[in-house]
């Protein structure tokens, strides 16, 4: 069983009965440990160190004693980078466990809780080594993972939550959905100002770190705050429990939700002004509210139009690539479409090439779910789908509404797909996106959608399948070695793997010691020219148009994050993450 677990349906919890029954603690001094421990979630250790019950190399000896296993003090402790990355960051966060060292075959692991068998078993499995737990304070073995790892916990909330234990906030009830919800106690939780400050807070810090979204998330003993900054999460805070209704309800206000209602999601947005380097800006934070077994799980996307990256010089292309993308939307008629994953980059594609063709000579309309930024001079619907206003609606007015370009933000349908290809048949030009794994893909995902061949091979012109991947921090960039082999794998040539140099990012303040700052886009530029046309019109496969593609000198995903990796921009391990092998 994991120590800090609360098992008061079996008469207590176990670690606090080995601590009282040692003379470590007292009965009301456990009690009082339980209690912090089912308010704010963690270890009862550890709750029971920051109530000065004990310090922690009292509670780490007695833990080595009590099951027969070493003691490892971590502070000023040097380990090796090697040994560092055998457990990924995630991993060490999840268990609260670091690698300190390695002797042949064993892999010892420094723990808070060396009964974790679970943790044990997963790394096992993972890096193929024995493993042999020590133990080390929990405190210290987090210290320890923000060093090696980044720091996730790098606001600093300490004065907020002593004015939050001052305040009446303390006294906060949490409703059951059994009980009777008092709004006004829930508008009044939400605006007291730690409340008010600590949702302030999460929202400044995501600006300043450049996260494009905040997670906030409740579990049965656990609350926490995660940022995504530059596609990946990483937990920046754990507010106290009690706290979660509170900060709910503060958020469903600002975004202009129902804060009665927790059974359904619901979408809302918040619209904040901030002063960034002495210049007041405008932003806007998409909300998305769902339920889930423990509360209502938030998610905020940042929507900052200084990020926009509408020069599409600036976006990754390849020169050629990028030729033959400008070719496709400068075209009067014919159907580009943009493919790829949620949150690969295809609506700044998509907007970076509106606004490369915008002109007072065109009239632009777009119908986007949601709209995510405004764009001067280009006509843009918000789809509701409540009220019928899909995207298939949305483009039969647009057809009335004499328009030279069609945006559609995605073809999810076969009504959709037919009104995109009629409007590009009949003297229109249509962008659109779909979620397929590559370019060709495109092909047979409009004819499974139930669109004729024919129509395929004349109305699309041209498919862009796009990946993100993040850019070295230029702070801290430094050569690295790789075997030659390693290379050849991953695509190169067996005489440029001999020669070629590749780059990683230390880790530095600047880039929160990730080594990485911004992404960049894979690009896979696929031409429908005559050849593909036969083969759409033959009802060739997926994989048979790929092959012609790739014979006809188109650069797929991966040699698109190969060319990235030879200019210095990227590395190995995110071309790897985002692609796979041609």
């Amino acid at each position: 069983m994991a120590i800090g677990s609360t098992t008061s349906e079996r008469g207590g919890n176990r670690l606090g009965d080995l601590l009282v029954e040692a003379g470590k603690i007292s009965g009301d001094q456990l009690r009082e440990g339980l209690d912090a421990q089912r308010q704010e979630g963690g270890r009862l250790g550890t709750h029971l160190v920051r109530l000065g019950f004990m310090t922690d190399p009292e509670l780490v000896e007695f833990l080595a004693d009590r099951y027969g296993v070493p003691a490892v003090d971590l502070t000023g402790l040097e380990i090796d980078e090697a040994i560092i990355q055998l457990v990924p960051a995630e991993v060490s966060r999840k268990y609260t466990v670091l690698p300190v060292a390695k002797t042949g075959a064993k892999l010892t692991i420094a723990m808070a809780d060396p009964t974790n068998v679970f943790a044990m078993d997963d790394i096992k499995f993972m890096t193929g080594y024995t493993v042999e737990p020590v133990v080390a304070s929990d405190t210290a073995l987090r210290e320890a993972i923000d060093e090696y790892h980044g720091s996730t916990h790098a606001i600093e909330l300490r004065k907020v939550m002593e004015d939050i234990a001052d305040s009446d906030e303390a006294d906060l009830e949490v409703l059951d959905d059994e009980e009777e919800i008092d709004l006004r106690a829930l508008e009044q939780q939400s605006e007291e100002a730690p409340v008010v400050r600590l949702v302030n807070i999460i929202l400044t810090d995501a600006i300043k770190r450049n996260a494009s979204d905040i997670h906030i998330e409740t579990y049965e003993k656990e609350y926490r705050v995660r940022y995504r900054i530059d596609g990946v999460l990483y937990e920046m805070m754990r507010p106290p429990m009690k706290l979660k209704e509170a900060i709910t309800s503060r958020l469903k206000i600002m975004a202009r939700l129902d804060i009665a209602e927790k059974r359904l999601p619901q979408d809302g947005r918040i619209k904040i002004k901030t002063k960034a380097k002495g210049k007041v800006k405008d932003l806007d934070f998409r909300v998305s509210t769902l339920p889930t077994i423990f509360g209502e799980k938030i998610v905020m996307r940042l929507l900052d139009k200084d990020k926009l990256m509408l020069d599409m010089m600036k976006l990754g292309f390849e020169t050629d690539s990028l030729r033959r993308f400008e070719q496709a939307i400068f075209r009067p008629y014919g159907m580009v479409l943009v493919t790829g994953p949620t949150g690969s980059g295809k609506t700044n594609t998509l907007y970076s090439a509106l606004s490369r063709i915008n002109s007072p000579e065109t009239n632009i309309m777009t119908a986007e779910d949601p709209v995510e930024f405004n764009l001067t001079g280009i006509n843009q619907v918000q789809v509701k789908e409540q009220i019928g206003l899909n995207f298939a609606a949305s483009m039969r007015s647009f057809l009335r509404q004499d328009p030279n370009i069609i945006l559609v933000g995605e073809i999810r349908d076969f009504e959709t797909a037919e009104v995109a290809i009629k409007a590009a048949m009949t003297g229109h030009l249509v962008l659109s996106t779909l979620h397929t794994n590559d370019a060709p893909s495109s092909v047979s995902r409009l004819m499974n959608m139930g669109v004729e061949p024919f129509l395929v091979a004349s109305s699309v012109h041209l498919v862009v399948a796009q990946r993100l991947v993040r850019v070295i921090c230029t702070t801290c960039k430094e050569a690295i070695k790789v075997p030659a082999q390693s290379l050849v794998n991953l695509g190169f040539s067996p005489q440029e793997a001999q020669t070629l140099q590749l780059y990683k990012g230390r880790g530095c303040e600047r880039c929160s010691n990730t080594g990485y700052k911004g992404r960049l886009g894979l690009f896979e530029v696929m031409e429908v020219d005559d050849d593909i046309r036969d083969l759409i019109l033959s009802g060739a496969s997926a994989y048979e148009i790929r092959e012609r593609t790739l014979a006809n000198e188109m650069l797929s995903l991966r040699q698109s994050g190969l060319q990235k990796i030879r200019d210095g921009i990227t590395t190995i391990e995110e071309v790897v993450r985002e692609t796979v092998h041609d």
